[in-house]
């Protein structure tokens, strides 16, 4: 069987990001992969609006798309984004996180919320793997939120995250190239990527470093203080990324780590059943909203102030 093996970065052509991507996806070659490869530069990508039309859309059970799919070459990619077995994802960090090229192109993602759409029955289930490169030139201190901000973008379209790689301290361009440890870990990751597709899907799991994060369900190391959701639950401890919930508890060497309580997954973003949850909080949330005429007549009335309000602003 042929496994079909995509390749996207964000960074300038021939640096870094697109050599690391190369040097994993020649590897997936190399066993057989049919392999595409993109440099979001090259298309034409706009910005979310922030209508809502989509997910207002799909909380009442209907699919309409994004308004911007006839006017830029996102559904293009998507199309051919979602037809794949496997997705690597190298992306500059310039700082602190993703480049808002590959941001403006993932946040456009929502109008395509597979877990959203399996669940009103539009699209049927397919399971993908992904694997992340994020880069920058300085340590991980400067590219704190990069891997986890390319993981937040994960789900929406269903991609398992099954090695994940951040490259330190590669500041000019092409200068990964002289640090050859650096790029026989994007070969592995190459090697992770096909081991994953070849294995059933109920059987994949994390290739990556095995201490990787603070959380042991996505490997992130993005953690916050909780506080009650929409509906009632609440976790004192949760990771930014997938949502699980717990607390942080202290071993017998004195070292902190954070445990999972028994209902921790409940809303686990990693899984189409955790990420639906969110479909009935969107349902819920808006439907308050749209349902009572007397809302909209209202805002509108309130309205009227702060459209009528000028400043200044730059000619």
């Amino acid at each position: 069987m042929t496994y079909k093996i995509m390749g996207i970065t964000a960074g300038r052509k021939n640096g870094n990001s697109e050599i690391l991507l190369k040097e994993a996806l020649m590897r997936c070659e190399e066993q057989g992969a049919d392999v595409t490869m993109i440099n979001l530069r090259d298309y034409h990508i706009m910005d979310c609006t922030g209508c809502t039309a989509c997910t207002k859309a799909m909380s009442q059970g209907k699919h309409i798309g994004c308004v911007l799919d006839d006017k830029d070459d996102k559904k293009k990619i998507m199309d051919v984004m979602l037809d794949q077995d496997a997705v690597i994802f190298s992306v500059p960090t310039y700082d602190l996180m993703p480049a808002s090229v590959y941001l403006s192109f993932a946040h456009r993602s929502l109008s395509y919320e597979t877990s959203f759409l399996e669940t009103i029955g539009v699209i049927p289930h397919k399971d993908r793997v992904a694997g992340l490169i994020a880069v920058g030139g300085s340590t991980r201190s400067w590219q704190s939120m990069s891997l986890e901000g390319l993981q937040a973008t994960m789900f929406t379209t269903d991609l398992k995250v099954v090695d994940m790689l951040l490259a330190t301290r590669v500041p000019g361009n092409g200068q990964c190239l002289l640090n050859e440890e650096l790029m026989q870990r994007a070969t592995l990751l190459g090697d992770h990527i096909m081991q994953a597709v070849q294995t059933p899907a109920e059987q994949r799991k994390w290739l990556g470093e095995e201490d990787k994060g603070w959380c042991p369900n996505c490997h992130s190391n993005a953690l916050v203080l909780g506080e009650p959701q929409w509906d009632g639950v609440y976790y004192p401890v949760e990771c930014q990324v997938c949502g699980a919930g717990g607390t942080l508890e202290q071993d017998e060497n004195g070292k902190w780590k954070f445990v999972i309580q028994s209902d921790g997954l409940l809303k686990d973003r990693t899984t189409v059943a955790g990420r639906a949850k969110h479909l009935e909080e969107i349902a819920e949330t808006q439907g308050t909203f749209y349902s009572n005429p007397e809302n909209l007549k209202l805002v509108q009335e309130k309205k009227k102030k702060y459209i009528a309000k000028k400043f200044k602003t730059i000619e």
